[in-house]
């Protein structure tokens, strides 16, 4: 066992990480390559696509294999980059938190890596110091602990000897030994860490998607074998029949849909990055477009995780302090009746009794910071903004004895010389423990206005103390905690973060409810819900600790809430069917993210298990950055929904092509190879292309999409068909006329079905007549050059089966194949849709 001043010796630390192992949270392993790929050849589209490949493989078509194993191996490559990608930058973001401690090893003092910390270590604390195990303090000076990232509370905690640490706390004042209980698995970190083993549910996208790939796939095959019965009984050669049955699956399956999903969501992944933002998984892009709820912690992702002084009462009036952060800008708006000595003895006072130190910016727009108990910091950049200096206060009135605050007092005490010889006496402490006979000589009337507005501001939601001295004929040799005068009281509080309000504001009008969960007081949650606009004044918060209260149907704040409590308001809520975003930073967030349909972790001031449970990171820690991801998670399902109207009516109208050409004298409409060829080039480029369409306008100004909703509902299936009709009039008609009249009707066939494809193109653009998406532009440019080249060059004609067409010909059949374009644009204007989410 470690001596309580020599610790533990070498061998005997060495022999405790050979028998406990090292000091980390639990980690899954790394994901082998192998198991990357498999994830991404469980897509149901792709699954379909490599039935197709199977089947050509069967009927020996090699060149229709290449062309759709092509395909998967692009969309898998991609997914597999960017989760690569994805994971790299989360192990760079993981040296944001601290990799070594300071432990009493043989005596004397050393420096160790985090992860070399064993059970029964004698940690050595000073300010600043991340607790990096589970211990017990054995020794404390003044210690106080930021606990923010485990319990959600903003407020640091005093601690002394046989106080519990936890790991992930941080010490903001004084020094202490204390030794460690529990580490990695066992510690409160890894205990945490240890609740996020649940799998990921499916994203909406990929719920949506699988019922697609079901539908495309009985319906091709449904209908493609009709196709071949149709065929073998008109004595069509049955190979030949195969091989045109196997070329409708293949175009009826919009082969490059897997490509379009993926693309997209990468081309979201990447302008989200150039917003601060880090994917971790694609889906996550699409998922924060589909939620309904999003659920937030408070301190340090609504709030700044630091404490400002917002008002200062004194006897004769009161003062509002604006500003926010330590920097010492900021107006000091005074109450007419304030006396202003009463407001600089109270703020000097406050600087006096005060262990706390500010740090001006390393350069120009930089940020204040400080060192040590951020309350006691924000009473000094408080006595700054009102005109006082803090380094000079401490200096011409120097501290001679001292009475740290702990626990059970609820108080600090100072003393003071001052000129001449006298001393001056300064306390400050909770108003509880300060407005009483026994430590002030006022009257009991003033005690009782102070202790009524106290009661008052703590409700508001405030951090409330109260401040009081006593000037002295001599200087004491101790502390003083009696006979004093009350200067006044100073309240503080988490302020919001700037970003929060307009964050909240555009969830709201989007249609996305906001929640707030946290560990904090209820008085403090109800204040920063209120100023934000979570809730209205007088609407109820839940305090989680009454558990008949924490069922209430339609809250929108918690407070007092556990890791495990905030599971269990995750769980009911998607349970009612709501698809939820979860953000927070701190190590008590982790389960909560990981549960969440997504999980936003910050990247800046996040923990380490916030970080590893979350689906995107924000690493600037900007709530705006939210929205702006809800957006592009909009647009990219808003392109997959527009892709499948094209990417669908293309393949129904070669569908009902070679269902209905028998009966209208068109024996085999098109060729195997030609169908193949119209689908190769539709469905590559320009489709993948259509992935890159900018978002519609107003798509932030209506509710989001309801989770149970097909991806082809909202009129999408109707309006497919539609165009499906057009396109398939269009290519029967052509061949028709051509078949009545002599000319070369399968080759006009071919080129009006590919050529109207592409009106259809070039109509579903969000912005037509623009040079928006410029690269579907050329891609629609590059195919019909790719189809005219199915007419003209001698090797394409063979391999297609085609022939030239006249220049008369040729302009009739683009002039007709213009109908397509024509399609979409009027359907728009008769079938307007109900809401711009529903444009595609």
């Amino acid at each position: 066992m470690s001596s309580a001043s020599s610790g533990l010796s070498s061998a005997d630390a060495a022999a405790r990480l050979e028998r406990d192992g090292a000091n980390v949270l639990p980690q899954k392993p790394p994901v082998p390559l192998w198991r990357r790929v498999a994830t991404q050849l469980r897509d149901p589209l792709i699954v379909v696509l490599l039935v197709a490949v199977v089947l050509t493989v069967v009927a020996g078509d090699w060149t229709d294999t290449v062309v759709i194993l092509l395909v998967i191996v692009v969309n898998t490559s991609v997914g597999v980059a960017q989760e690569i990608r994805a994971d790299r930058a989360i192990t760079a973001l993981s040296q944001l938190t601290a990799p070594e401690a300071r432990v009493i090893r043989d005596g004397s003092q050393r420096q160790i890596p985090a992860a070399e910390v064993v059970r029964g270590d004698l940690l050595a604390l000073a300010e600043g110091d991340i607790v990096v195990a589970d211990a017990t303090v054995t020794e404390a000076a003044a210690l106080l602990v930021d606990e923010s990232s485990l319990t959600g509370e903003s407020v640091p905690v005093d601690k002394a000897g046989d106080d519990p640490l936890s790991s992930g706390t941080v010490v903001v004042r004084g020094r202490g030994r204390a030794v460690v209980t529990a580490t990695g698995a066992d510690s409160a970190s890894g205990r945490i860490a240890s609740m996020m083993v649940r799998g990921a549910r499916l994203t909406p996208l990929q719920r949506r998607l699988v019922g697609v790939g079901r539908l495309l796939a009985g319906v091709a095959v449904a209908l493609s074998a009709v196709v071949l019965a149709l065929g073998l009984a008109r004595g069509q050669p049955v190979e030949l029949m195969v091989v045109t049955a196997i070329s409708l699956v293949v175009a009826a399956v919009p082969e490059s849909l897997p490509a379009v999903v993926t693309l997209s969501l990468a081309l979201g992944a990447r302008r989200m990055a150039g917003r601060n933002a880090l994917v971790r998984k694609l889906p996550a892009v699409e998922t924060l477009g589909s939620v309904t709820v999003i659920a937030t912690d408070k301190t340090g992702t609504l709030t700044e995780g630091r404490m400002v002084t917002r008002r200062a009462w004194t006897p004769t009036g009161e003062a509002l302090f604006t500003g926010s952060g330590y920097a010492p800008d900021g107006e000091v708006v005074r109450d007419e009746s304030l006396d202003e000595a009463s407001l600089a003895a109270l703020l000097t006072a406050a600087v006096l009794c005060n262990d706390a130190r500010l740090s001006p910016p390393d350069e120009p727009g930089g940020e204040w910071t400080a060192l040590g108990d951020p309350t006691e910091a924000a009473l000094l950049a408080a006595a700054a903004k009102a005109g006082l200096d803090p380094v000079e206060l401490q200096e011409r009135f120097p501290r001679v004895a001292e009475q740290p605050f702990d626990s059970g007092r609820k108080r600090m005490s100072t003393v003071h010389h001052l000129p001449g010889g006298r001393g001056r006496a300064i306390c400050k402490g909770a108003p509880e423990a300060m407005l009483d006979a026994s430590v002030l000589t006022d009257d009991p009337a003033l005690r009782a206005r102070a202790a009524d507005r106290a009661e008052e501001l703590a409700r508001a939601g405030y951090r409330v103390l109260a401040v009081a001295a006593a000037d002295l004929d001599e200087v004491p040799g101790t502390a003083r905690e009696s006979g004093l005068s009350l200067l006044g009281l100073v309240a503080l509080q988490d302020p919001p973060r700037p970003a929060a309000s307009a964050a909240i504001t555009g969830c709201k009008r989007a249609g996305i409810k906001p929640l707030l969960i946290t560990g904090d007081h209820p008085g403090t949650a109800r204040a920063v819900a209120t100023d934000l606009g979570i809730i209205a004044a007088g609407d109820p918060v839940v305090d989680c600790r009454d558990p008949g209260l924490r069922d209430q149907a339609g809250a929108r704040v918690y407070a007092r809430a556990t890791p495990e409590q905030k599971l269990e308001i995750i769980q009911d809520l998607q349970e009612r069917g709501e698809t939820l975003a979860m953000t927070g930073d701190g190590v008590n967030d982790g389960p909560a993210l990981r549960r969440a349909d997504i999980g936003v972790a910050m990247g800046r001031r996040g923990t380490e298990v916030a970080r590893q449970a979350a689906d995107l990171v924000l690493a600037d820690d900007d709530l705006d950055t939210v929205v702006a991801a809800v957006e592009e998670g909009r647009r990219v399902y808003t392109n997959i929904r527009r892709f499948l109207v094209y990417g669908l009516s293309g393949g129904a109208a070669e569908l009902a092509v070679m269902l209905l050409g028998p009966f209208v004298g068109l024996a085999l409409p098109l060729l195997p190879a030609q169908i193949l060829w119209i689908n190769l080039l539709t469905h590559g480029l320009p489709g993948v292309a259509l992935g890159g369409e900018p978002a519609v306008p107003g798509t932030m100004d209506v509710p989001p999409r309801p989770a149970g909703q097909s991806i082809l509902g909202a009129g999408l299936w109707q309006r497919l068909i539609r165009i499906a009709s057009v396109l398939t009039a269009v290519t029967l008609g052509v061949a028709v006329w051509a078949h009545a009249t002599g000319r070369p009707w399968q080759s006009m066939a071919f080129f009006a079905l590919g050529a109207a494809q592409l009106g259809v193109a070039l109509g579903s653009r969000t912005r037509p007549g623009t040079l928006a998406n410029p690269m579907l532009l050329l891609a629609v440019a590059g195919a019909f050059v790719l189809q005219l080249a199915g007419l003209y060059v001698p090797l394409l004609r063979e391999l297609l089966g085609t022939e030239p067409l006249s220049a008369g010909d040729l302009l009739i059949v683009t002039a007709l194949a213009a109908l397509g374009y024509a399609a979409v644009r009027l359907d728009r204007i008769v079938h307007p849709p109900r809401s711009p989410r529903d444009r595609h």
